[in-house]
């Protein structure tokens, strides 16, 4: 559909939501002016599903599982923002082990989910190379997730008041291999992409977010991170014994995909470092703390947040002392910060619209949850 506008023609354009580079069923309204964005408008719910509605027809346990399906790419992390917010409503808190292993798996599925990002990333701007070694190490820490609990990719790591499962016969030698491994890999992508010409026009000075946009649109993570904002939730509100580590908060200067790459990079080594620590400070004892058989919290709300791969991941839950939540509400990191789209995408290329899309690092079943 072409239209007159300002004595310049305008083509608006549909991108999606059966196209490979939305990263699942998004659908971007783009307004043209030959290859010029000069604007987008997203269109969601094509893969709606109700989860929070589902929530209040559950007991608190029943529906624990139905987070992992929201961002299937880090379902450890979801699940462990939902037992903290029950955790927190019935005054109870997981075990010393408990905590430490969370820590260390999330620490894991960080990683995942980072590889996956980088790989599909660089698929999208024309680099298949990195999409098989990502491929190839995320493969060692869905085993380790594997032989933990059974599931791969929904991973139901934990139970609220802590774990269900005990660790398996070598679960920290693996740990650590793959630390040791891993460290090396993540130098091989690097030199694979930081300082390749095509990769570095693709990404540097484009899809620009200032720290300021980023505050004004609720973005976090690795994007207010890359705009130089030190926030993250581990630092700022600890919890699972974060406070005991010691890691940095990787942080960018121009807020652009180059920064946002960067970062993530970064995050991935310092993921690294907390597992090493988590492990060689994992303690004896008890997996988990003493929970009533049957959950029914007391009258009360609660906000619960964590820092997930994407960024703050916060769960509302009102309980009217049933064994149902009377509300449970999601704070998702993929679908606040797709508000910004529009803001990063003004003034660029339509290829260059592929690449933001790639480093916001949205998942559509968190966004349409």
């Amino acid at each position: 559909m072409a239209e007159t506008y300002l004595d310049s023609t305008e083509l608006v354009l549909n991108m999606g939501p059966q196209h490979p580079s939305t990263h699942g069923v998004l659908r971007v309204i783009v307004k043209l002016d030959g290859e010029k964005v000069l604007g987008t408008d997203c269109v969601i719910g094509y893969l709606h599903r109700g989860v929070e509605k589902i929530a209040e027809n559950r007991t608190y346990t029943q529906f624990a599982p139905y987070v992992d399906r929201m961002d299937y790419v880090a379902s450890v992390s979801n699940g462990l923002g939902y037992c903290l917010a029950v955790e927190k409503l019935l005054g109870v808190e997981a075990t010393p082990r408990a905590q430490v292993v969370r820590v260390i798996l999330t620490e894991l599925n960080r990683i995942a989910s980072h590889l996956l990002w980088l790989g599909t990333h660089a698929l999208d701007i024309g680099a298949i190379t990195p999409l098989f070694y990502c491929m190839r190490e995320r493969e060692y820490v869905l085993n380790i997730l594997e032989k933990y609990c059974g599931a791969r990719l929904t991973t139901h790591a934990f139970r609220i008041g802590g774990l269900q499962y005990e660790t398996y016969e070598g679960f920290e030698q693996e740990c650590l291999a793959f630390c040791d491994m891993f460290l090396p890999k993540a130098d091989e992508y690097e030199e694979l992409l930081t300082g390749n010409r095509i990769w570095v026009e693709r990404m540097r000075g484009v899809g620009i977010l200032s720290a300021a946009d980023c505050k004004a649109y609720g973005v976090t993570g690795p994007m207010i991170r890359a705009a130089g904002e030190k926030w993250d939730l581990r630092k700022a509100q600890p919890y699972s014994g974060y406070q005991n580590y010691d890691f940095d908060i990787p942080t960018g200067e121009f807020g652009d995909n180059f920064d946002r790459y960067l970062v993530r990079m970064e995050e991935m080594r310092q993921s690294v470092r907390i597992v090493r620590q988590a492990v060689a400070a994992l303690p004896a004892g008890p997996i988990m703390a003493k929970v009533p058989k049957v959950i029914k919290p007391p009258v009360g709300e609660v906000y619960v947040s964590i820092e997930a791969p994407k960024g703050e991941l916060g769960y509302y839950i009102v309980s009217d002392g049933s064994t149902q939540p009377y509300r449970v509400r999601v704070r998702p990191p993929s679908f606040v910060n797709l508000q910004a789209l529009d803001k990063m995408a003004k003034g660029c290329l339509v290829a260059d619209l592929v690449a933001i899309i790639g480093t916001t690092d949205i998942v559509l079943g968190e966004v349409d949850r």
